[in-house]
């Protein structure tokens, strides 16, 4: 198996469940796809992106399966990306404070041209109102950290502080459907039963 992703959260989560797999990161024109997508629901773009990052992989690896992820952030009608830099960072944080976000997460898992699974789930999370110097010394810790994920956060470590509330599940948040992507694999028997 092949995950597509250059995501260090996803490979951690997938080597701790032990899922036997290689790293190679898709590269894809996301922005492309999401403009394609336009006037879609958050759900079919981010099916669309995991799909289209699965299939950029299994055209040089045919012969194994390949799994793609992808999540989304949204927060009232808006749509957000990774953050450029520390500037952008702070604006995503500025918007989304005091207020509840979701996360949608996709993953889809490819083998040669044909499709075999796919799964999409979602997460709400709320902010706490915390302040503009709270903002600079929380990204003053986190460096380039708040770069990788596109809420500038990272929930399992300090970025948790930034919360009031989660609904949803963890793996998730986290950028990848974790339970049902391995009951997909044990059904494959890429997995013990």
């Amino acid at each position: 198996m092949i995950l597509a992703s250059a995501s260090k959260v996803r490979a951690r989560l997938l080597e701790g469940a032990r899922v036997p797999f290689t790293i190679h990161p898709a590269d894809v024109n996301e922005d492309r796809i999401k403009q394609a997508q336009k006037g879609e629901n958050t759900d079919t773009i981010a099916l669309r992106l995991a799909e289209a990052k699965a299939r950029a992989i299994a055209k040089e690896h045919a012969d194994k399966m390949i799994i793609g992820a992808d999540q989304i952030l949204a927060c009232d009608g808006r749509l957000f990306d990774k953050p450029k830099d520390r500037a952008e960072a702070e604006g995503h944080l500025r918007t989304l404070r005091g207020r509840t976000h979701r996360l949608i997460t996709a993953c889809a898992v490819v083998h040669g041209e044909d499709l075999l699974w796919q799964s999409c789930a979602e997460a709400r999370l709320t902010m706490r109102d915390f302040s503009d110097a709270f903002i600079g010394s929380y990204l003053d810790d986190v460096g380039d950290d708040a770069l990788a994920s596109v809420g500038a956060y990272r929930l399992e470590d300090m970025g948790a502080q930034l919360f009031s509330k989660i609904e949803g599940d963890y793996f998730t948040i986290l950028g990848l459907p974790l339970l049902p992507l391995l009951d997909f694999l044990r059904a494959r028997g890429v997995l013990r039963q």
